[in-house]
């Protein structure tokens, strides 16, 4: 194995010594995929969260169902955490930008995407999944520990959810990286939504809230409030363009050839298989999905695989389901462990869409943002000791 350094900006020690071949192609078969996955830096333990009650369960245990969102908000851990991420070094020495191809043999070529620096490795690609906090098609800040919780998070779900769908992963040689098998990339994202929220251009409460009844191809019943969950679950596709996403309704994307009908019927079915998958898990360990994006491509033996990211916080908006109800009826946000407090900072203090220069992300809110995706980390390795693929 080659010694490389990954030039980083901020500059951070990352050292790949395990991490790629000195030949000029990568050797999936030296290295199995790891079905058992160790979250690194384990930054706070103690956070445990009972499984959601079920009809018939005794009081004691569905009183122990808040203790996920009580943890989030209350865990004695939180403070120590956002304090020593605030007082060291994290803050300044997050995983920004990667160089791998400068200093790799056998990576011929980059493509930075808003999250995830992608490398051509032949018949592979290389993944690093970086600390890089993007919305309203911007990057916002840099927040630590994340990218390896969105790569560590992704491979908990790809492995799960092989019943559903296959997916491109091949290995994971370090906590940032994943090495997936190259596909065609379908040019669509399949945005699963069960309720009517968000704050971007193309949330369904945006729209909604503008009077839009139709979206992407689905009808949304009059009178319904941020928040609200929808009759069932539904499919909002975007494709882009330029440097945004465009929602796109099924039959324009079949007219404009982005995929046939065939792929389109089979991979939403998967895309609503995942999303109701997710669901589940998720609200078994106190958790609401409210919404995610799932993207697939073919193989060379034409069957769809689940590509890029499976669940992440980064992808999905998470609510605490305890609380859900009570505060929906008193008219008040959802407690979350997603950006949407980020999201909602910036458009408070600028256009995100259109002002050229965007205010710095305040450190609190970074911190807070570490926090929330470690939590995540916690939420995942209480599931691996209650679910079994």
């Amino acid at each position: 194995m080659g010694d490389f350094t990954v030039a980083l900006n901020p500059p951070k020690t990352f050292r790949s010594d395990n991490l790629l071949s000195t030949t000029n192609r990568i050797s999936p078969a030296a290295r199995g995929f790891q079905t058992s996955l160790a979250f690194k830096p384990r930054v706070f333990r103690g956070i445990r969260a009972s499984v959601m009650p079920r009809e018939g369960q005794p009081q004691q245990q569905q009183q122990q169902a808040s203790s996920l969102g009580d943890a989030l908000v209350n865990s004695p851990r939180r403070n120590d955490v956002v304090e020593a991420i605030g007082r060291t070094a994290s803050l300044s020495n997050c995983l920004s930008e990667t160089n791998l191809h400068a200093t790799v043999p056998g990576l011929e070529s980059k493509t930075r995407g808003k999250v995830r620096d992608i490398y051509d490795a032949g018949d592979y690609l290389v993944l690093v999944t970086t600390d890089r906090q993007s919305a309203f098609d911007r990057i916002l800040a840099s927040i630590p520990f994340k990218g390896q919780v969105l790569n560590q998070t992704s491979l908990w779900w790809f492995e799960r959810t092989k019943h559903i769908v296959s997916n491109a992963v091949v290995s994971a040689p370090d906590n940032n990286v994943t090495i997936a098998r190259k596909c065609s990339v379908f040019p669509v994202e399949f945005v699963a939504r069960g309720f009517v929220t968000g704050s971007t251009d193309t949330s369904l409460w945006t729209v909604y809230n503008k009077g839009v009844r139709n979206y992407c191809g689905n009808v949304i019943p009059d009178g319904m409030v941020k928040n609200q969950k929808l009759p069932k679950n539904i499919l909002t596709p975007t494709t882009k363009a330029a440097d945004h996403d465009v929602p796109i309704t099924p039959d324009e994307i079949i007219e404009r050839g982005l995929m046939t009908r065939a792929d389109y019927v089979e991979a939403s079915e998967k895309a609503l298989s995942l999303f109701e998958y997710g669901q589940q898990v998720a609200l078994e360990h106190g958790l609401i999905l409210v919404d995610t994006k799932y993207e697939f491509g073919k193989a060379n033996d034409g069957s769809i695989m689940l590509i890029d990211e499976v669940h992440t916080p980064d992808s999905s908006r998470y609510w605490i389901a305890n609380s859900y109800l009570e505060r929906f009826q008193n008219g008040l946000e959802p407690e979350n462990i997603d950006k949407e407090f980020l999201r909602l900072w910036f458009k408070s203090h600028c256009n995100p869409y259109e002002d050229e220069v965007l205010p710095d992300a305040p450190e609190d809110l970074v911190c807070e943002l570490a926090w929330r995706s470690l939590y995540m980390t916690e939420f995942h390795e209480m599931l691996h000791l209650h679910c079994h693929p």
